[in-house]
């Protein structure tokens, strides 16, 4: 098993819901209002009059080999508006109870 975190400006959440959709990825947890900025030339997101934007984030716990598919799904997220920014971030599960 892996966790996919994937951090994201709100103006993509409707393109990360229908990732999930259409992979029918149905367990996820959704954290709203997520603040920072990117490590490369990333703005920051702080919800302040300053830097308005802000980020939501998703994490996903999938088996291994369905990891490939939505992070090829981010990647061209990524693509086709990169100074939006999308990432996500893959680790190991070692228990779930």
């Amino acid at each position: 098993m892996k966790v996919v975190f994937i951090v994201f400006n709100q103006t993509n959440t409707e393109r990360v819901e229908y990732i999930f959709d259409i992979l029918n990825i149905r367990g996820y947890t959704w954290f709203q209002d997520v603040k920072g900025r990117g490590t490369k030339d990333g703005l920051p997101r702080q919800g302040t009059h300053t830097w308005p934007e802000m980020n939501s984030a998703a994490m996903i716990i999938l088996p291994e080999d369905q990891v490939p598919a939505l992070l090829e799904k981010v990647k061209k997220m990524d693509e086709l508006n990169q100074e939006i920014g999308v990432k996500a971030f893959v680790w190991n599960i070692e228990q779930v109870v």
